[in-house]
């Protein structure tokens, strides 16, 4: 089946059916667009980066934002022994919804060798919206990568918080085709009780998800906890076969951002020998 048809499982008639299909390969040493393809609403900018960094794209949501029935698929395949970031220039907004569901669909794809990251910025969830999300993430041998979500449940500087809705959010890590974890999220209707219930979100206002896959995942457990526990925040890593998990949550969105971007920067510094820093639109 199709990406296309995928989301059309999941979504209904919208204003939107926006793709962007980013891929890269290895020449000369250097890392090179080898394929884009870009639908209305998605665009895809590659900012200039630092010598010392990786390749970097930017996907545009030039829509604004999310509304019932929109069907938005994200495709970043970096061929062998390629080192790719991506990531999004704004927080995607999902908004309210009449009855129809919004899809975004992510497909991530590694060759042999290469260094793959995904740093969108978060998702806002409006009161009363309607999304299913998928991430699927397959690694050839050898290649490693780090990708990470956030979602925010409201807006909290409109006095707006998440009554009712309908979230699915489901990630899928593949190592050459073959499951490694399988990670499911599912709100629906009534979401107050869920939210504030001490054995559900306990109150949080936002929650962010960051997983890296590799051989050496487990090497890194120790040095990610003492790096995770910063920011004030409900914050833990876990370690899988090849995933360590990290999960946050926190009453406050920005300080969830913060302690979530530090963590990030820092873990890459450390696993990749990359510059501690996030995307550069992070800071706009």
């Amino acid at each position: 089946m199709s990406g296309a048809e995928r989301l059309a499982q999941i979504g209904g008639n919208g204003r939107g059916a926006g793709v962007a299909r980013i891929g890269f390969r290895s020449a000369g040493g250097a890392t090179r667009l080898a394929l884009l393809e870009q639908r209305t609403p998605l665009r895809v900018l590659f900012p200039r980066v630092p010598a010392s960094d990786v390749v970097e794209a930017v996907v545009i949501n030039t829509g604004g934002g999310v509304v019932g029935g929109d069907r938005l698929e994200v495709a970043v395949e970096a061929g062998p022994g390629t080192w790719v970031r991506a990531t999004t220039q704004a927080a995607e907004k999902v908004y309210r919804s009449a009855g129809p569901c919004c899809a975004l669909e992510v497909r991530l794809a590694a060759g042999r060798d290469a260094w793959l990251e995904w740093l969108p910025q978060e998702t806002i969830l409006f009161d009363g919206c309607r999304i299913g999300r998928q991430l699927v993430l397959d690694l050839a041998p050898g290649a490693r990568a780090l990708a990470g979500e956030m979602m925010v449940f409201g807006r909290a500087a409109h006095g707006e918080s998440l009554a009712w809705g309908s979230v699915s959010d489901r990630w899928w890590l593949c190592r050459g085709g073959r499951l490694l974890w399988a990670d499911a999220l599912r709100l629906d209707g009534t979401l107050a009780p869920c939210l504030t219930a001490p054995f559900g979100f306990a109150g949080a206002r936002a929650m962010a998800t960051l997983v890296y896959v590799a051989e050496d995942a487990a090497a890194w457990l120790e040095p990610a906890r003492e790096l995770v526990g910063a920011g004030g925040v409900i914050s833990g890593v876990t370690c899988l076969p090849r995933v360590l998990i990290g999960r946050w949550l926190g009453a406050d969105a920005q300080a969830l951002r913060i302690a979530y971007g530090r963590f990030v920067a820092r873990f890459r510094a450390l696993v990749a020998g990359l510059p501690p820093r996030m995307p550069t639109v992070w800071q706009i």
